[in-house]
């Protein structure tokens, strides 16, 4: 009978093999930059990649991502199927631009066919600051455990003022709603604070949510593009 693989902690790594990872990891951001630097300004929508077309949560996940792509500004997602393709699909349906960051994995997602313009990334870490660096909103759709990583990763980076305080769309009410009992639990219990509560939204209205990035149009300054109407100039960090 064949032994299970144990694996251990590599524990640290030479000199040499910390640089070479070092450089691997500046050029998968260098790649990332130029992919993606004449994007425009761009709300990142993250969410689950196991819904599918049949799933309710595609077709609100879709029409919510038309709408902001009618504002003018660029969906930009994980690149991968699910509620990530619904995004993109939602802005290539109104003529808005749509970008992702895909995940490259031993399952080989491909990118959705709905990008206008993607890049493979190998990293985690670096694709989700890719997602954050030209995003001037997150809109958080149903998902699993990679989606509250990011929607944690935002919040996280605006509580503490690496970030200016964009804003945060948690999308669904009744599939969040053990989570907003548990953010309810931490205020109780001091762990966060009661403003901490003022960073994002909850929210089932496309309306409500699509409000609220008008106002961030207004408050960033931003203006529409000339030479495309469907997208939005203004540099993110």
């Amino acid at each position: 009978m064949p032994q299970p693989e144990i694996r251990f902690l590599e524990g640290p790594r030479s000199r040499w093999d910390n640089f070479k990872f070092v450089v691997d990891i500046a050029w998968e951001f260098i790649r990332g930059f130029r992919a993606l630097h004449f994007s425009g300004s761009c709300v990142a929508v993250f969410g689950s990649a196991r819904f599918t077309e049949a799933s309710p949560y595609y077709g609100l996940t879709r029409q919510l991502s038309a709408e902001i792509a009618k504002l003018g500004f660029t969906i930009m997602t994980g690149g991968g199927p699910g509620l990530m393709e619904a995004a993109n699909r939602g802005a290539r349906d109104v003529g808005g631009r749509s970008v992702g960051c895909n995940i490259v994995l031993p399952m080989e997602q491909e990118p959705n066919p709905y990008l206008d313009k993607w890049v493979n990334i190998r990293y985690f870490f670096v694709r989700k600051t890719l997602l954050i660096k030209y995003s001037y909103a997150f809109v958080i759709v149903p998902g699993g455990f990679g989606t509250l990583d990011e929607l944690f990763e935002a919040v996280t980076l605006i509580q503490t003022g690496k970030i200016k305080d964009f804003p945060v769309i948690i999308f669904g009410r009744e599939f969040h709603q053990e989570l907003m009992a548990h953010i309810e639990k931490m205020r109780q219990l001091k762990t966060i604070s009661e403003n901490d509560l003022q960073l994002f939204l909850v929210t089932d209205s496309i309306d409500e949510a699509v409000e609220l990035l008008r106002k961030t149009i207004k408050k960033f300054g931003l203006t529409q593009a000339k030479r495309t109407p469907s997208r939005l100039l203004g540099e993110r960090w």
